[in-house]
């Protein structure tokens, strides 16, 4: 019998932490956005943050679960990925985490609405 655990969709965020050369945010966002293009079955959502004021960036990625994340490294991906590369003062901080909750802001209010009434 299979576990419980096992049926369940567990989706997953990819995260990238770094800090690019000064004044090449814009193009690294340029091939950022190029990149997430490639993207095909299994991507949900990708966000690029950018902290105010610096070269400094976060990308966090969202998939339907690892093996999508994986079946995504093309040669599309990997060649826009080495235009990328150079800009980063030093490789970027690469973590892959589970999504274990999820709130969306109608349950947000929805939960608040709830509240209230008690």
């Amino acid at each position: 019998m299979t576990d419980f655990n096992d049926c369940l969709n567990h989706r997953i965020a990819q995260v990238a932490i770094g800090e690019f050369h000064a004044g090449t945010f814009a193009e690294a966002k340029r091939l950022y956005d190029e990149a997430v293009s490639t993207y095909g079955e299994g991507f949900k959502e990708a966000y690029l943050l950018q902290e105010q004021g610096t070269d400094k960036g976060i990308s966090v990625i969202l998939w339907d679960s690892e093996d999508s994340m994986k079946a995504n490294v093309n040669d599309a991906y990997k060649s826009i990925l080495k235009k990328l590369l150079p800009l980063f003062v030093s490789p970027p901080s690469l973590r892959t985490y589970e999504v274990v909750s999820e709130v969306r802001a109608s349950e947000a209010e929805e939960s608040q609405a709830e509240a209230s009434k008690v």
